[in-house]
This record gives structure tokens, C-alpha cells and sequence, in this order.
């Protein structure tokens, strides 16, 4: 028991602070497939302009993960002055929003004013040009490209259903809705950082695949470890992307991009000024997050404390034998609509 608890204390703690939306393929995709829309339009030629030779939404849609660590490769001199001048960056990806909330609102319990909405308006706003005649607008002073590389990222960043409903767990071991900030104590109510605490057995995991998902999963890296255990927010990330490309016959983010060209997919319309489309895509999270959570049960929970000395709290989780069928469906449908949104809002800005 004591092997199994420290298993499970650092794949949760490597996923709270490695967590990135959709993963690369996923992000590569909603990239790949703006830059198929884009194709002949205004919006194109400003991209360029501001694109370094050679690059393209699709290969800068992973530079805001990439800044975190050396998993990418070694961080360059951009990267190092970014975060430089964003000590705070890791909060820029997510808001924790309760699940079964409809509405994200500025200052409700889970929003906070580094949050994803927050930041997808600062880079719209730069983008638009309205920063540099009112720098309110922009309090963390991004450049356009950054702004770019950030809008890029984040826009699928919000259609990742954990990373815009959160799920908080009562000590009674059922989901419960904070009404305040305060509330989420760790003693009445306990916050799952996104879903990094929900862990998922990686057998069950498997055999759910092989009943349900055709094709072959993507093979573990050598000299990895097999894992016991699946945040369920890595399980987000990555694995119903692998399963989205798969059921939809695609191996690449390019090859993802042109089926979903191909099938014609009817995205409903953003409204108003683009600064307010953050909203709407929050609030459409929302409520797929409901579907995310769909008949999932958290389980018997464990104390962990990290290198850090901070005790924090992990729970078993359950979820319906045929869970990789409608979570590969949303997962599709999120990331389509991340990259149909991003042409769009890119549109706006350059008509």
C-alpha cells in the first residue's frame, strides 16, 4: 500500500505542474486547422507579418507549454524573457470555474484576473491594436507576438472542458459547488487542481480501449515506466485526442485538420466584439464539462504531501465502461470547434 500511495502522490503531482491542454497533437490540430481556413484571406498576409519565415499556426501553437520547461527542447531567448516578465504564465492556461455552473463571471469563486478568459481578452486586445492607445488593456505588456503565440494556444486551451469547469470535492466524497473563494478550504471542500487529483486505474484505462477504440494506442516511450495510474485531466489532455484521431481513421495533426475540412462541420457563431468571445467560449466549456463529468464518481481519497511539504489529497475515480466513446466524440467536437474559433476571432481582427 505504501509503494501504491507514493505512485500515486507523484503521477499527481507530475500532472499538476506538466498539465497541458489537448497535449501537442491536439493543439498542432486546432492550428492546423485555422491555417486551413486562413488560406487567401487579409488575416494570412497580417500572420505573416508578424510569423517568423517557415512558421505557421499549427508550429507555434505549442510555444506557450513549451515555455515551461525543456521538454521541447532548450528555451530560447524569447521564451526565457517571456517568462521573465510572466512570472505567473502557469495560470494563464485554465480557470477553475464549478463544472455545473453555466456561466463563467469575473471574480465568481474559481475566476481570477490571470485566468485564461482574462488573458485570451489582454491578446485580443493587443492584436486589435487597442492596447497601444489605451496599455489598461494590456497589463502584462505582450508583444503582438506573444499576443499571437498566446491566442493561438489558449483558444484550445478554453475548449478543453477541464480547463474551464473544475470539479470540488465535499467531505463527503461527492462533488459539491463552492459559493466563495473561502469556501474551498481542504476541510469542507476540496479543490481537485483541475482534475490532476482524480486518478484513473491505467489498466481499466486500457481494456476500455481495446473494447471501444479501433486502432493501436500510441506506444509508450522506451525507458518510461508504465504507469498504475491516469490523471484524469492527463487523460483530457492526451489520450481522447489519440482516440478522436483514431476513431476518425487521422494519425497527424494535419491529417485531422483536412478530415475535419472535408466533413463540412457547422460551428455555431461567435457574438458581439471579439473581446467578449473569451465568455462564450467559457461558457460553452462549461457545459461540455458537464458531459466530461457524466456519471463519473470520485472514489476513497488519500492524503499526499509534496517535495514541498504541502499536504494535498487524491482521489480513485470511476467512470462508465464506455467512457472513451462519448469523451473521443466531445474531444473531436472541442477541437474542432478551437480551431474553427480561432480562424474566426483571427478573421475579426483582420478583415
Amino acid at each position: 500500500m505504501k509503494k501504491l500511495a507514493c505512485v500515486l502522490a507523484l503521477a499527481s503531482v507530475f500532472a499538476a505542474t506538466n498539465a497541458h491542454a489537448w497535449g501537442n497533437d491536439g493543439h498542432r490540430a486546432v492550428g492546423a486547422i485555422a491555417d486551413k481556413l486562413l488560406k487567401g484571406t487579409n488575416a494570412q498576409k497580417q500572420l505573416a507579418a508578424i510569423l517568423f519565415p517557415g512558421e505557421s499556426l499549427e508550429s507555434i501553437a505549442n510555444w506557450a507549454d513549451c515555455v515551461k520547461g525543456n521538454y521541447c527542447g532548450p528555451q530560447t531567448p524569447e521564451m526565457v524573457g517571456y517568462v521573465e516578465a510572466n512570472p505567473k504564465h502557469g495560470t494563464y492556461h485554465y480557470t477553475d470555474v464549478p463544472y455545473q455552473h453555466s456561466h463563467y463571471e469575473d471574480g465568481a469563486p474559481g475566476a481570477f484576473e490571470d485566468d485564461i478568459v482574462q488573458t485570451l481578452k489582454q491578446a485580443i486586445a493587443v492584436l486589435q491594436g487597442k492596447a497601444d492607445k489605451d496599455p489598461s488593456l494590456n497589463p502584462h505588456k505582450f508583444t503582438k507576438r506573444q499576443a499571437l503565440m498566446l491566442l493561438v494556444h489558449m483558444t484550445g486551451d478554453i475548449h478543453q472542458p477541464l480547463h474551464v469547469g473544475a470539479a470540488y470535492v465535499g467531505k463527503d466524497g461527492k462533488f459539491t459547488i463552492p459559493k466563495t473563494h473561502h469556501d474551498i478550504d481542504t476541510v469542507n471542500i476540496f479543490d481537485s487542481r483541475g482534475g490532476n487529483n482524480f486518478l484513473l486505474d491505467e489498466g481499466k484505462v486500457a481494456a476500455m480501449d481495446a473494447a471501444h477504440i479501433p486502432g493501436q494506442p500510441r506506444p509508450v516511450k522506451e525507458g518510461v515506466p508504465k504507469a498504475l495510474t491516469k490523471p484524469f485531466h492527463s487523460y483530457w489532455d492526451t489520450t481522447v485526442v489519440d482516440y478522436a484521431m483514431r476513431r476518425s481513421s487521422t494519425r497527424t495533426p494535419d491529417q485531422f485538420a483536412q478530415y475535419v475540412i472535408d466533413s463540412k462541420p457547422v460551428v455555431a457563431a461567435n457574438s458581439g466584439e471579439p473581446t467578449t468571445w473569451p465568455y462564450q467560449w467559457a461558457n460553452d466549456a462549461l457545459a461540455q464539462s458537464k458531459l466530461a463529468y457524466a456519471n463519473v464518481v470520485p472514489g476513497p481519497f488519500q492524503q499526499q504531501v509534496s517535495k514541498k511539504g504541502e499536504t494535498y489529497y487524491t482521489w480513485s475515480l470511476e467512470v462508465p465502461q464506455d467512457y472513451p466513446v462519448p469523451s473521443s466524440a466531445l474531444a473531436r467536437t472541442q477541437l474542432i470547434k478551437g480551431g474553427y474559433n480561432l480562424a474566426a476571432v483571427l478573421t475579426a481582427i483582420w478583415p
